[in-house]
């Protein structure tokens, strides 16, 4: 693997026309503000074409499906469809779609793992981890690509909190230096929660639930948002620029304007107000 990870960050990008389109056929959704119906999980969406592209995909917003603009499989679909099965799609072995669909869920978190690692490992701030970060990464991506009996056996469990301690050492170093003090509102309900300039900058805010909150010109610095709901969440005016563990998703999911300062790594959504 090249030192600077390269060929690893090109391949956690979702490549819809490499995958069989597994996202519209695994996974379930339920009627709501996200979804325009009702779909059981391994039922293919009534969107999805016969060469596995969505037929509506230029207007999903538009069309209710809000929810799939806001995912992202991280290069699973493609990894699962070619790798993991060979390039035989589930349409020519029905036999074995269920597999391949449970295999995706495994491969998906597995990549979601790799991204919060290779984000780690850009931070010069962790050098002392990097050993461990490496050691873990390239052992995760061993993992990815395996046979889809040994994926079915993973113990995701203990491997998500093995990786997860080694995140939260991370985040702990970086918060300490950066912006010591941070409060901790780990897993903390904040639905709807009026935070406009709020200083959050090293703040803990792991799992917290974010939806709809205010949060317009707030300082989000070196905040830990692993798993946070940022569902709806106004993030106009704020200041992401050095947060921790930000996903694209996360902010798919969220509002904001041209205002928002946002990572590097990330692009400013094209639904936010301008």
């Amino acid at each position: 693997m090249p030192d600077d990870h390269t060929d690893l960050r090109q391949r956690l990008q979702a490549d819809c026309s490499r995958c069989f389109g597994l996202c519209c056929v695994a996974l379930p959704f339920a009627a709501s503000a996200d979804f325009a119906f009702d779909k059981a999980a391994g039922e293919p969406c009534t969107n999805l074409r016969s060469d596995f592209r969505c037929g509506i995909h230029a207007r999903l917003r538009e069309s209710g499906f809000r929810g799939c603009t806001v995912f992202d499989c991280g290069g699973a679909g493609q990894r699962v469809s070619q790798q993991t099965f060979a390039g035989q799609d589930w349409r020519q072995d029905p036999l074995r779609a269920r597999e391949m669909f449970a295999v995706f869920a495994v491969v998906r978190h597995l990549h979601d793992l790799l991204g919060h690692l290779l984000e780690a490992l850009a931070l010069a701030e962790s050098a002392a981890l990097h050993p461990e970060l490496t050691e873990t990464l390239e052992r995760v991506d061993a993992l990815a690509a395996g046979d889809a009996p040994s994926l079915l056996t993973l113990d995701r469990v203990a491997l998500q909190a093995e990786v997860g301690d080694l995140l939260l050492r991370v985040s702990a170093l970086m918060r300490s230096t950066a912006a010591p003090g941070g409060a901790s509102r780990r897993g903390a309900d904040l639905v709807g929660a009026d935070l406009r300039r709020a200083d959050l900058a090293g703040a803990d805010l792991r799992g917290a639930l974010l939806v709809a909150a205010r949060l317009e010109g707030a300082d989000l610095r070196w905040a830990d948002l692993v798993g946070a709901d940022l569902r709806d969440a106004d993030l106009s005016g704020a200041d992401l620029s050095d947060a921790l563990f930000l996903t694209q998703p996360q902010l798919e999911a969220s509002r904001g304007d041209e205002a928002t300062v946002l990572p590097e790594r990330l692009t400013r959504p094209s639904h936010w107000r301008v």
